[in-house]
């Protein structure tokens, strides 16, 4: 993909507004020899069609999500839970929304498209693959699950040092995930996808959740290995429940990025982090500027119900995701201006949703400048990459050679 500012369309012009970076010790830019270390945490396969149904056992094939089309010509997914989604491609793309929806589809094309925004490293979660959890049979999301996993390791795999996929967990079949969780370390995944409710579905208080002690077993696994949890928007029920008017931006907001609240409210109020001091996670694109906000209201509802919590805690909640908590956003202006008053620096993540739309990429320096120029250069250094090598291990002193495939 070639764009610049005189071939960008209309529509996406606004991303090339910035204030500069006048003053900045290091800069966003690419191709600066003092640019900071960039690693996306959030960026997306574009997965080949049917690559779970080859690898999947025959009896499950029938039950795999898949488009339909109605009487009208309106196309819809539908899953095994019974959703049935309109798809929000049903129009056609132009300009730099097209070309968004044709780049990732090779390693070689990633690493360029990257290195041509400032990123050096990237995690990277399913696309097609978020719906393999989009059902309550724990059985079948496991299935689903471990042909995600097989189809990333080998597409991604022998880049792992710096473009990283997460391996895909469904706690529904709690045996099959503690044994899918023991391959993936092995095989060398850096980082485990957990969705943000264990059972696929609206809240239901006759499902488990992660707070609760059944879940022990799958939290011990996961100590042991090590690996971080990522928790990414949209999963555990279906985000596309407003039709029509605004649908889009209520859909957003209000079903893909406040359910992951649920998550991290479930981890750091309920003991998990206690009885399993060495797991860490991360909330993922669901922007941070809540995150004051939400870790107040834990402290206030932990302090005011003290008669209904149990267990008792050592530490108040918002201390526990201190500790073991990290929040990733994408452009979140007021989540920036109060990380360092909120003593969160240490806890954020950057990313440019690669290659989403609400992302940045390819004018991620832009967009960094219009936020950031109120920090100081060790906390944007901790925020664009440094909290990612703490958390994910990668190398940085892998990360700031060139890969080979990008010197052509």
């Amino acid at each position: 993909m070639e764009t610049n500012e005189h071939t960008i369309d209309e529509a996406n012009r606004w991303r090339l507004q910035t204030p500069g970076c006048a003053g900045w010790e290091h800069t966003a830019r690419p191709g600066d020899p003092n640019k900071y270390l960039m690693i996306s945490v959030d960026c997306h396969a574009q997965e080949p069609r049917g690559f779970i149904s080859q690898r999947i056992d025959k009896k499950y094939r029938e039950r795999m999500p898949r488009v339909v089309v109605d009487e009208k010509g309106v196309k819809f997914t539908v899953t095994d839970s019974g959703d049935k989604s309109r798809l929000l491609m049903n129009r056609d793309l132009e300009g730099e929304d097209f070309l968004r929806g044709k780049a990732g589809y090779t390693p070689e094309a990633r690493l360029k498209d990257h290195a041509r925004d400032g990123v050096d490293a990237e995690i990277i979660f399913p696309n097609k693959g978020l719906l393999v959890w989009a059902t309550q049979d724990g059985e079948f999301a496991m299935a689903q699950c471990r042909a995600y996993n097989d189809w990333a390791w080998e597409f991604f795999g022998p880049y792992n040092e710096r473009m990283s996929p997460m391996a895909a967990i469904a706690p529904a079949d709690l045996e099959g995930a503690i044994a899918e969780i023991k391959r993936v370390a092995k095989m060398g995944f850096r980082g485990l996808a957990l969705p943000c409710k264990p059972i696929y579905g609206p809240p239901d208080s006759r499902h488990p959740n992660y707070n609760l002690p059944l879940y022990d077993p799958m939290w011990a696994a996961i100590q042991d290995t090590g690996l971080p949890i990522t928790y990414h928007i949209s999963t555990g029920r279906d985000p596309r429940t407003a039709r029509k008017d605004g649908g889009a931006v209520i859909n957003y907001v209000c079903h893909s990025l406040s359910p992951t609240i649920e998550p991290i409210a479930n981890m750091c109020a309920s003991g998990v982090l206690e009885r399993f001091p060495g797991l860490k996670f991360a909330a993922i694109e669901c922007g941070i500027g809540w995150v004051p906000w939400a870790l107040g209201a834990m402290d206030e509802a932990y302090r005011k119900h003290h008669m209904w919590v149990q267990p008792k805690l050592k530490m108040l909640p918002s201390e526990y995701f201190r500790q073991h908590g990290f929040v990733s956003f994408q452009e979140d202006p007021v989540g920036l201006e109060l990380a360092a008053s909120h003593g969160l620096v240490d806890n954020f993540l950057w990313a440019n949703d690669y290659p989403h739309h609400e992302g940045s990429w390819p004018h991620s320096a832009q967009a960094i400048e219009r936020q950031m120029g109120h920090l100081s250069d060790e906390q944007r250094a901790k925020i664009l990459g440094l909290n990612a090598v703490r958390l994910f291990k990668f190398d940085p002193a892998v990360l700031r050679k060139p890969h080979p495939s990008i010197l052509h």
